[in-house]
């Protein structure tokens, strides 16, 4: 269980909806960019709802044995170890697939029989066959935008899952976001939600990613915390987003005149 709150800012009715899948045994994908708040949304209903939570942090190496378990030696005897997925499943946790599109091809048919009406998870290597808990959950994320046509899960895999997609929060919103992560002022908080909403309509640089909300909270963070501002910004906001000199350069200068 999650001890303390999360700090989390509704903006789109989703605790409603999470809530509302959990009743009714509903898988939900979360979409949207990096630092939008997806997994501190996950952690915060875990909370809400006081259920375990647990993560698995998927890139192209996951595999399902790494979700469903293994044959392990202990002494002089091979044992089974369940893995998280199964683990879940069996305790009723709210299990956590983060960035799923990256996970391998296995993993998506290993949680295929969970997503549906059987919610029960087959165990190939025990003959087995589990049926998940009652308070079992499963939810995933990913970022549509990135690696476009590359890392995108299949319409037949999207279709079992309810969808929310989350954004960057509106000006209002992201201010009260900063002050309350790092204790900046307000002024400095509107400050640094001008500079990531200005370079998130620069689609001219051609950046792989935008501002997140995260960035622009390290930001804040640096700031508070003394750091100068205009340094605080190359380091946190600038530096994470691009290699290119004359990039980095053009950053640099647009946000020395707003901070």
């Amino acid at each position: 269980m999650i001890a303390i709150a999360p700090y989390y800012l509704e903006t789109q009715k989703e605790s409603e909806v999470f809530q509302h899948a959990f009743k009714n045994k509903l898988p939900l994908l979360i979409k949207g960019p990096t630092g939008t708040g997806k997994s501190r949304f996950v952690a915060y209903m875990a909370h809400e709802l006081d259920k375990a939570l647990i993560t698995i942090s998927c890139h192209e190496e996951t595999s399902s044995t790494d979700l469903i378990g293994r044959f392990i030696i202990k002494g002089a005897e091979t044992v089974w170890q369940d893995g998280p997925l199964t683990t879940a499943v069996k305790e009723g946790a709210l299990l956590y697939l983060d960035e799923v599109a990256e996970a391998r091809p296995d993993v998506i048919v290993a949680i295929h029989s969970l997503t549906d009406h059987r919610r029960e998870l087959f165990i190939d290597k025990l003959g087995l066959t589990i049926k998940a808990h009652e308070d079992f959950m499963l939810v995933a994320s990913f970022n549509p935008g990135y690696q476009k046509g590359f890392k995108e899960l299949k319409p037949s895999t999207r279709q079992r899952f309810l969808a929310i997609s989350f954004e960057y929060p509106d000006a209002k919103k992201e201010i009260e976001i900063l002050m309350n992560e790092s204790g900046i002022n307000k002024d400095d908080a509107k400050k640094l939600v001008a500079i990531g909403q200005k370079i998130r309509n620069l689609t001219e640089l051609g950046l792989a990613e935008t501002v997140s909300t995260r960035l622009l909270v390290d930001a804040a963070k640096l700031i508070e915390s003394g750091l100068p501002k205009r340094l605080s910004v190359n380091v946190a906001v600038v530096q994470p987003l691009s290699d290119d000199a004359d990039t980095i350069q053009a950053l640099n200068d647009l946000a020395g005149l707003m901070i």
